[in-house]
C-alpha cells in the first residue's frame, strides 16, 4: 500500500472566511467534523484515513479505468469525507507556498475539465508496456494535477493516491512515496515548479526513485 508522507509547511492563503481554523486549535488545524484540535491528532487521523481510503479505491477503480475530474474528486471525498465537510470539492480560497502561487480558485473548474479531456484522457489508463511511458506518464498527470492544487488541503496526496492507482493499472506495486523526505521535498518541489514549464524531466527522475525504492522492498 502507499506510505503517505508527511505534510510540510502550512499554506499561504487569501480569500479566507472566517472559522476557518477550528477554534483552540492556534491557526494550526483547519475546521473538521471531529473536533481535533492538535496538529498530530489531525495528521493521525489523516493518515488512518488514508490508507484506509487506498483500500476502498483499488476495489473501485480497475485497470481499463480513465479517470475523471469527478474521480478525482470522489477518491478526495472518500478519503477526507470522513474529516472536512469540504472534502471533495474544489477550494474557494487562493493558495500560495513558499511564494509558489497555485491556480486561482475561480479558475479551478475550467481548469480540472481541461486536464480530464487532456492529460487523464492521454495517459489513463496507465498501461504501456514500457517503464519510460509508464514514468512519463505518472510524471506528468501528478505534475499537473498538483499545479492545479483543486482542493483546500490533501492535493500532494491525492495526488499520490492517483499515481499509486495509476501504478496498478500498469501492474506495478503501489508506490511507496516515503523516500521524499528533507531536502528530497525540495528536489520534489523544484520538480513541480520546472512542471509549469512542460518540463517534467524532474518528475520523472523521482517517480523513478520511487518505483526503484517500491521494487527493493518487496524483494
Amino acid at each position: 500500500m502507499t506510505k503517505p508522507i508527511k505534510t510540510g509547511r502550512r499554506y499561504e492563503t487569501t480569500g479566507l472566511v472566517e472559522g476557518q481554523y477550528h477554534p483552540r486549535s492556534h491557526g494550526r488545524v483547519l475546521r473538521n467534523l471531529l473536533g481535533i484540535t492538535r496538529k498530530r491528532d489531525m495528521n493521525r487521523t489523516e493518515l488512518a484515513e488514508q490508507l484506509r481510503a487506498m483500500t476502498e479505491l483499488v476495489d473501485r477503480y480497475d485497470r481499463d479505468h480513465r479517470f475523471t475530474a469527478d474521480d478525482i474528486c470522489e477518491i478526495h471525498r472518500i478519503w477526507l469525507g470522513p474529516v472536512y465537510a469540504w472534502a471533495g470539492k474544489y477550494r474557494k480560497v487562493n493558495l500560495t507556498k513558499g511564494g509558489f502561487p497555485f491556480a486561482a480558485a475561480g479558475h479551478i473548474p475550467r481548469l480540472m475539465a481541461e486536464f480530464e479531456k487532456t492529460t487523464l484522457a492521454s495517459y489513463t489508463p496507465c498501461r504501456s508496456a514500457s517503464i519510460e511511458a509508464i514514468i512519463r506518464a505518472l510524471a506528468v498527470v501528478h505534475t499537473e494535477l498538483v499545479i492545479i492544487h483543486p482542493f483546500r488541503e490533501g492535493n500532494g496526496r491525492v495526488a499520490r493516491m492517483l499515481a499509486s492507482l495509476m501504478s496498478l493499472q500498469a501492474e506495478l506495486p503501489a508506490l511507496d512515496f516515503g523516500g521524499v523526505r528533507a531536502w528530497k521535498r525540495q528536489e520534489y518541489f523544484a520538480a513541480v515548479q520546472a512542471g509549469v514549464g512542460r518540463d517534467y524531466r524532474p518528475m520523472e527522475r523521482i517517480f523513478t526513485s520511487v518505483i526503484r525504492r517500491t521494487s527493493r522492498k518487496r524483494t
